[in-house]
Formats: structure tokens, C-alpha cells, sequence
């Protein structure tokens, strides 16, 4: 005769069944439920980074933008005074008259050129090109002035008058602030990019060598640019290339030899010596920077 389950039994059989499924049911849900909430969150955290950079006035497309349309107008316009002065100082001026109403006319078209473009949407951008702006206006008062006075002295004392007239003066000063809002720029660009770069970084009266190898190097060329404006070096090397110099100088050993601690002291010994070069930046990129974060912008390259 067959035997029957009790119906106690078979109730506590289906129970368990129940249970069972529910469990198993209740895990795959969970999995579920868990992967859904890890997706969303890392959704949530694209969208937030994402929403920072398209809020950011300083994106990379503002940054190369800037470059072409402003500051190679520029650095075109420097590079000529610059060569104009250095055969001023060596007596080879020729026409000192007419090279200076030639680089007054170059300061004038370079400033229109310059001015065509609106940067204003990006604070420090708008600022460095009002001062970029400003200082190629000075520089057109400065030569004119000079081209004035060059026919009643010679060549090699023109430069040094010329950099006693307040117009010249005026150009550098604004061009080196120009310099820094750019350089503060990519600082702030390089913060939305990466969470180790500070937005806002102001450099202390003494700072020392552990604590400069140990900052990005756009931080560093930021502060390279604050200290070139603070000594009003107006010079055809840029903010990158003393920072390279600074640390090729530290990994060389040097600063213990000298008995330098501070940064400063070691800009300071590299600038009077006049040790710094355009293109030092980068010679020793590859050897210093490998991984560090920067803007792609052609001087970088």
C-alpha cells in the first residue's frame, strides 16, 4: 500500500520550496538592483565631470584658441622688437628711424589683428588679451617716440633710451600680466582635468625645493610666469622653459653644491646668468615631463 506524506509535511515541503525560489529570486534582484544603483552613480559621477568642464570658462579649445588668434599675434610682434633691439645694441641698426616706424606699424596692425577676436566668455583669457592688447598700443607710442629722437644719437645707445621711456615701461609690465593670466588659465583648465591640480595656487615668499619637485608642472609654470612679472623679465624664453631649467638645475645636484634651499634663489642665480633658453623646455621635456598633464598648445611640443 502507498504511503502518503503526512499533510504537515507536505505543507512544510512547499513552504520550503517557496522559500527557496523567493531567495533566490530576492538574489538576482539584489545583483540587479546593485548593479543598476553602481551604473547610475557612475553615470551621476560622468555627467558631474562632464557638466564641470562644459561650465568651465577654461576649456582646452578656449586655451588653443587664445593661442592662435592673440598671443602668436603677439609673440610675432616681440620677436622682431626683440631683434630689432639686439641690432640696435650691437650698432647694426641701419635706419634706426625707419626699422622703428616699421615695428610702430607692426605694433598697430598686430594690436588689430589681436583685437578681432572676442576672448571675454574666459575671465583671465579676456584679462590677458586686454593686456596683450594694451601693451602692443604701448609699444607703438614707445617706438614712435623713438624713431623721433634716433636721428640725433646712434644705434647702440637707442636701446638702452628706449627702455627708459614710460611707454616701453608700460608695454612690458602689460604684457607680463597678460603672460600670467594665460599661465593661470591653463592652471584652471589643468584642475578640471585632473582632481591633483589645484584651481587657485599663490606662491609663498620662500618656497622650498622638496616642495616645488612635488607640484604638477602646470602649477609650476604658473608660478614661473608670477615670478618673471614680479621681475619684470621681459624675455623671448617663456614660463616652461625657466621651469625645466630650475629642474634640470635640481636634478643635477647643483642647489647643494651652492648651498641654494629656496626656488627663488635658484630662479634668481639662473636669470642673472642668463642660463635660461628659448627651447629648454623642450629639450628636456621628454627627460623631465613624461606624464604630465598639459595643454596642447604648440610651445608645449
Amino acid at each position: 500500500m502507498e504511503k502518503r506524506l503526512p499533510r504537515s509535511a507536505m505543507i512544510f515541503s512547499l513552504g520550503f520550496v517557496f522559500m527557496l525560489v523567493c531567495a533566490v529570486g530576492a538574489f538576482f534582484y539584489g545583483v540587479k538592483l546593485g548593479t543598476s544603483k553602481t551604473e547610475t552613480k557612475y553615470e551621476i559621477k560622468e555627467l558631474q565631470a562632464a557638466a564641470v568642464q562644459k561650465s568651465s570658462p577654461y576649456q582646452q579649445q578656449d586655451l588653443v584658441s587664445f593661442y592662435h588668434t592673440v598671443f602668436l599675434s603677439y609673440r610675432e610682434f616681440q620677436s622682431e622688437w626683440d631683434d630689432a633691439m639686439d641690432d640696435f645694441a650691437k650698432g647694426q641698426g641701419g635706419s634706426a628711424s625707419s626699422t622703428l616706424k616699421n615695428l610702430a606699424e607692426l605694433a598697430r596692425s598686430k594690436r588689430t589683428a589681436a583685437s578681432n577676436f572676442d576672448m571675454q566668455k574666459s575671465p583671465l583669457l579676456g584679462d590677458a588679451q586686454t593686456n596683450y592688447i594694451r601693451s602692443l598700443e604701448q609699444f607703438e607710442q614707445a617706438a614712435k617716440a623713438a624713431a623721433a629722437s634716433s636721428k640725433s644719437g646712434d644705434a647702440a645707445k637707442l636701446q638702452n633710451s628706449i627702455k627708459q621711456l614710460g611707454s616701453y615701461q608700460s608695454a612690458v609690465k602689460q604684457a607680463l600680466a597678460a603672460q600670467q593670466a594665460y599661465y593661470t588659465a591653463m592652471m584652471k583648465w589643468g584642475a578640471t582635468v585632473e582632481p591633483n591640480i589645484p584651481a587657485n595656487y599663490t606662491m609663498p615668499k620662500v618656497i622650498e625645493i622638496n616642495k616645488w619637485s612635488s607640484l604638477p608642472l602646470i602649477v609650476k609654470n604658473k608660478l614661473m610666469a608670477d615670478q618673471m612679472a614680479s621681475r619684470q623679465q621681459f624675455t623671448a624664453y617663456y614660463p616652461q622653459d625657466l621651469t625645466s631649467r630650475i629642474d634640470d638645475f635640481i636634478a643635477s645636484g647643483q642647489p647643494a653644491k651652492l648651498n641654494l634651499k629656496t626656488v627663488s634663489a635658484i630662479a634668481d642665480l639662473l636669470i642673472d646668468t642668463e642660463a635660461v633658453r628659448s627651447g629648454d623646455f623642450t629639450e628636456n621635456r621628454s627627460k623631465l615631463y613624461n606624464k604630465d598633464l598639459l595643454p596642447q598648445l604648440p610651445f608645449f611640443s
